[in-house]
Formats: C-alpha cells, sequence, structure tokens
C-alpha cells in the first residue's frame, strides 16, 4: 500500500555557519524571514512562509556539531520535505518498502507571539541521507501548525506566493524516480523526453541531467560540489512577474517567460519566479 499522493511541505536551504550572512541575502531578495528559531536538536532557522508550504534557511554552530547529519552536506538546497499527517505511518510504509528510513523523531523550537512564549512541534522520519544521492529527502508532520504558519508572515515584498517546481540534477532520472515511485506508488512518477516528473499537487518535482539543467539555466545553475545527483534549482510563483521583476533588479534577469536569480546570487540556489495562471 502506497503513502497519499504527495505534497510538498518545505524545501530546505542549508546556510551552515553563515545564518546571518543567509538572513541578509534573503532578507535582500524581497523575502519577510520569520524570527529565528532554535530547535531543540541544536540547529537554527529562519523561515519565508506561503499559503500553503514554505522555504527555510536552516544553519548551525561548531562545524554542525549537535547535527551531524547536516554537516557533509555543502551551502544550498539540499532538502526536499514532504507533508504527512502521521509519520509513523510513513516510517512504516518505507521500511517495509526496504527503504533506509529513520526512525521518528519529535523535536521543537520556541516561537514568540505576542509577548507569550508557545512551542512549535514537528514529528519527522527522514531517509538516510547518506544513501539517497539527491540529499535530505523526509517527511514532516506539524502538530502545531497554528504557529508556523502566520498570516504576517506570509506576504513577501518580492510577490512569492508557493512552490511551484523542484529540480534535481541527476545523470538517470529514471532511476532517481524510483524512490519516489516506491514511496508514493508504481506510475506516480513520469518518465518522458530524459526526464522524469513527480506532481506534488500545484506543484512538480522534475528530475533532468546536468546538460539539460545547463541547458535551461546556463551560468545560473548551483555548483554540484562534487555531488552526482542534486538538488539545484527552485521555482516559485508570483503576483506580477513585472514587479518581481523590479524588485529583485541587481539580482535576477528575466529570460522572457520568468525571473531568474543565478545561485551564485542566493547561496547556491537558482531561485525562478514565474507570473501565477
Amino acid at each position: 500500500m502506497a503513502l497519499p499522493s504527495p505534497v510538498i511541505d518545505h524545501v530546505v536551504i542549508d546556510a551552515r555557519e553563515r545564518m546571518d550572512e543567509a538572513a541578509d541575502v534573503f532578507s535582500r531578495l524581497g523575502f519577510t524571514l520569520t524570527p529565528r528559531g532554535h530547535h531543540t536538536l541544536g540547529s537554527m532557522n529562519h523561515l519565508m512562509m506561503f499559503a500553503s508550504d514554505y522555504l527555510e534557511l536552516l544553519g548551525f554552530n561548531d562545524g554542525g556539531s549537535a547535527r551531524p547529519e547536516l554537516a557533509p552536506f555543502p551551502v544550498g538546497l539540499n532538502g526536499l520535505v514532504f507533508q504527512t499527517a502521521d509519520a509513523d505511518v510513513v516510517y512504516a510504509h518505507a521500511s517495509e518498502a526496504g527503504l533506509p528510513i529513520r526512525p521518528v523523531q519529535s523535536f521543537s523550537r520556541p516561537v514568540e507571539l505576542d509577548g507569550e512564549r508557545h512551542d512549535a512541534k514537528f514529528r519527522t522520519t527522514r531517509l538516510d541521507p547518506a544513501q539517497i544521492a539527491m540529499g535530505r529527502v523526509y517527511f514532516c508532520e506539524h502538530q502545531t501548525p497554528e504557529l508556523v504558519w502566520r498570516p504576517d508572515w506570509q506576504a513577501h515584498p518580492n510577490g512569492a506566493r508557493t512552490i511551484a517546481r523542484v529540480i534535481v540534477a541527476t545523470d538517470d532520472p529514471a532511476a532517481t524516480g524510483v524512490l519516489f515511485d516506491t514511496l508514493f506508488g508504481t506510475g506516480t512518477v513520469v518518465v518522458e523526453g530524459g526526464k522524469a516528473s513527480l506532481t506534488c499537487g500545484k506543484a512538480r518535482v522534475e528530475m533532468m541531467p546536468p546538460e539539460a539543467l545547463r541547458a535551461e539555466l546556463g551560468d545560473a545553475v548551483a555548483a554540484a560540489s562534487g555531488r552526482r545527483e542534486y538538488l539545484a534549482a527552485l521555482e516559485l510563483t508570483v503576483d506580477s512577474a513585472a514587479e518581481t521583476a523590479a524588485r529583485l533588479q541587481g539580482f535576477g534577469y528575466s529570460d522572457g517567460e520568468r525571473i531568474v536569480v543565478p545561485a551564485d546570487k542566493a547561496f547556491n540556489t537558482t531561485l525562478l519566479f514565474r507570473q501565477a495562471g
């Protein structure tokens, strides 16, 4: 029995020890950042919230000693996270399917609202990043979503509204897609024209060879940093491409269809902004 159809919860951009710099860069790129949070696991974050998903800047101190699983990854887009209503169900399914899944982990981070402290609580189950080439793939169960999705954090000066596309660079898209077929059901991944695609509600995860990625994005591509497979680019929808272009002047450029922010301007993450509709 497969899991429910996939829905992206959030994607993670690793800042490593450079969280102050990352927060400044993404603020200047026109994102509204949540106040810095500190996980009970030892990491820290800022979120960029949309209506039903979000981006996460994730960092650490002391060389990542509190979160050793983060240390091997370079700066950039390294986490793809799916929604789940029950992390235990995901763990049981993935275990039965023979996938390298790690036990459910519970953690929290404090959130201050109107001068009062609350604990945002999460339960996650993660595929072993040492055995999943593309990066950290996991599932997140939000136990206190009302502390995460707050209206005052969801409006962004750059007009960003939601995640539309996550691009994975891989030499063998069909083989990479087997992971998602195993999780969500055979045939979930569509292979066509040398690429593979996973539909996630209104978004999709698209897997393509590095040469196809470079043909689409040119010098805007993220550095592979020695990886044969990696999360390379992120496309977001915006209210107005013209307004976004004006806001991102000096950071990005228009390719005729969307606004492109090269990876070297956004912590090794290529950002694409496309007008909704």
